[in-house]
C-alpha cells in the first residue's frame, strides 16, 4: 500500500481520526507494515505491549486466556491493542491471525512523538478518552444497580 492509502485506513479509525491528517501522514511513514499468515500470532496474553496495529487486510481472532469464550473479530480498519499506544503493559488478549492478515504496526515511541508535536490533537485524544471512560463508568453503576435488585 502506498502512504496516502495507508493514511486513509488510519483515518477510518475513530482513535486516530482524532489526530488529523498530518499526523496520520507521520504515522503512515514511521510506521511498518506486517504480513501474518493464517493461524500466526501476532501477540499472547501476558505479552509486554509496546505497539498498536491496524488491520489492513485479513481478520486476527482476540481472546481472553481466563477459559472464558469472551472473543472479538478484528476486520479491516480496526485498532489493536488501543492502551499500548499510551502506556506499556502486559496485554491482557491473545491475537490471531483467522487468515492471511496485514497490519500497520505503531510503535508507541512512535505515537508519542506525534502527540507531543501537537498538543492540540493530545487534547483532543484526551478529551475523547475521557468521555468513553466516563460512559464505562456510567454502564458499570448501571448494571451493578440492576444486579443488586
Amino acid at each position: 500500500m502506498s502512504i496516502d492509502d495507508d493514511v486513509v485506513l488510519l483515518e477510518r479509525v475513530p482513535t486516530l481520526r482524532l489526530l488529523g491528517i498530518a499526523a496520520l501522514r507521520v504515522i503512515a511513514i514511521g510506521s511498518e507494515q506486517q504480513e501474518f499468515a493464517r493461524g500466526a500470532v501476532l501477540f499472547r496474553s501476558g505479552d509486554d505491549s509496546d505497539a498498536g496495529y491496524v488491520v489492513q487486510h485479513g481478520a486476527f481472532r482476540i481472546s481472553l486466556d481466563d477459559g472464558s469464550n469472551y472473543e472479538v473479530i478484528a476486520g479491516p480498519g480496526m485498532l489493536i491493542g488501543e492502551l499500548a499506544l499510551l502506556v506499556a503493559m502486559p496485554r491482557p488478549s491473545t491475537a490471531i491471525a483467522l487468515e492471511h492478515s496485514g497490519v500497520i504496526r505503531i510503535t508507541r515511541s512512535l505515537f508519542q512523538r506525534v502527540l507531543d508535536s501537537d498538543p492540540a490533537a493530545a487534547r483532543r485524544l484526551r478529551d475523547d478518552m475521557a468521555a468513553r471512560v466516563s460512559q464505562l463508568a456510567s454502564d458499570v453503576t448501571l448494571v451493578g444497580s440492576k444486579l443488586s435488585l
